[in-house]
């Protein structure tokens, strides 16, 4: 019988973005779960489009114009893709959590996939492809530094990069908008309904780790992001969007005092 966390890594393992979504599709129906067995740490596939090059080799598009408009559709779908992979790697890497855990990160896959045909459908109407702009690959260095640790990586792929992203969006949506793609726009909903609930597991698995280990959650977030030089908010911070997602007040005021420009602090 297939087992959860063993098809998640062979799904990780494939580099072809739609075959990736068609095996996470076929993880739905997997009742199986071997939540203590260590798996041995698989290939990550990887398509042979995009080119990764440096987040700052990455030109920043108008949405104005079609072409632009395509390259920021395109940066969202690399995110989703690699937000695919990262759901998969936090099924099948960490081993001795509870049931529960795989299941909340076999539902982020399912989701992520679902993101990513969306925009890549888009992009098909625009004239383009997943593979036609240079992309860089942020998600997966942050994704190796918290390889050893679920308590690591629960506080900075869906705390930090993902919620960074519940900030964003309102304004990535405005400037599709502004250029009259409202099926964009759409588009755009449908992902940050779905990601304040996966920033939601990641804060609930975070508590809940950092209670059995006896942590205080803001001490130890801010230990693990010191460590691993995570990325600090950028602002304004989405408060409707992080509330929703679980973070408790406290939290939102120490991510507000790492805003560099004080004004640029809270969206309500």
């Amino acid at each position: 019988m297939t087992e959860l966390r063993a098809a998640a890594l062979e799904a990780l393992a494939i580099a072809d973005p739609a075959a990736r979504c068609r095996a996470v599709e076929r993880l739905a129906s997997i009742g199986r779960v071997d939540a203590n067995r260590a798996l041995p740490a698989g290939p990550v596939g990887r398509p042979s489009r995009p080119r990764l090059v440096a987040a700052s080799a990455v030109p920043r598009r108008d949405a104005g114009s079609v072409e632009g408009r395509a390259a920021l559709l395109h940066s969202i779908a690399h995110i989703e893709f690699n937000a695919i992979g990262l759901a998969l790697d936090a099924v099948g890497r960490f081993a001795g959590m509870p049931i529960e855990y795989y299941l909340d990160w076999r539902q982020v896959a399912l989701e992520e996939a679902r993101h990513f045909t969306l925009l890549a459908t888009h992009l098909a109407t625009l004239g383009y492809t997943y593979g036609d702009f240079d992309a860089h690959d942020g998600l997966w260095e942050i994704a190796a530094r918290t390889q050893g640790d679920v308590l690591d990586r629960m506080a900075l792929v869906p705390r930090t990069l993902e919620a960074r992203g519940l900030d964003a969006s309102p304004q990535v949506r405005a400037k599709l908008v502004r250029a009259g793609d409202t099926a964009a726009a759409a588009i755009l909903d449908v992902i940050l309904c779905d990601e304040i609930g996966h920033v939601a597991i990641g804060n609930r698995w975070f508590h809940w780790l950092c209670a059995g280990r006896g942590l205080d959650p803001l001490v130890a977030y801010a230990e693990i992001a010191a460590r691993h030089r995570a990325p600090r908010p950028r602002g304004p911070l989405n408060l409707a969007a992080r509330r929703a997602a679980g973070f408790t007040p406290a939290e939102l005021e120490a991510l507000q005092h790492l805003i560099p420009d004080s004004r640029e602090m809270t969206r309500d």
